[in-house]
């Protein structure tokens, strides 16, 4: 069973960038798809990015292309989630998760999930 610890969230500006880190403990990370979510108070999580055991294949939402960049580096045990131009609409706790089926945008398929970091971008 793997344990995931997210962190770097933060306050930002609109415009300005965040690097969200996630580091695995416990399991074999390098078998795990990994993806990150994002959930705002009264609404289901919201699909992100997921990246592939080995980081091969990456996918994104569309509402995030072109702004989001998922990576992994399995020496380190860690996923990361670079952030660019922010909007106020980013404002969110964003979780990452592991799944042992394959990346997927879909939440229930993941099996782990971290405790969430808050990202709070002001206009």
């Amino acid at each position: 069973q793997v344990q995931l610890v997210e962190s770097g969230g933060g306050l930002v500006q609109a415009g300005g960038s965040l690097r969200l880190s996630c580091a695995a403990s416990g399991g074999a990370f390098s078998r795990y798809a990994m993806g990150w979510f994002r959930q705002v108070p009264g609404k289901e999580p919201e699909f992100g990015a997921a990246i592939s055991w080995r980081g091969g294949n990456t996918y994104y939402a569309d509402s995030v292309k072109g702004r989001f960049t998922i990576s992994r580096d399995n020496a380190k045990n860690t996923v990361y989630l670079q952030i660019n131009n922010l909007k106020p609409e980013d404002t969110a706790v964003y979780y990452c998760a592991a799944s042992t089926t394959g990346y997927s945008t879909i939440a229930g398929e993941y099996n782990y999930w971290g405790q969430g970091t808050q990202v709070t971008v002001s206009s």
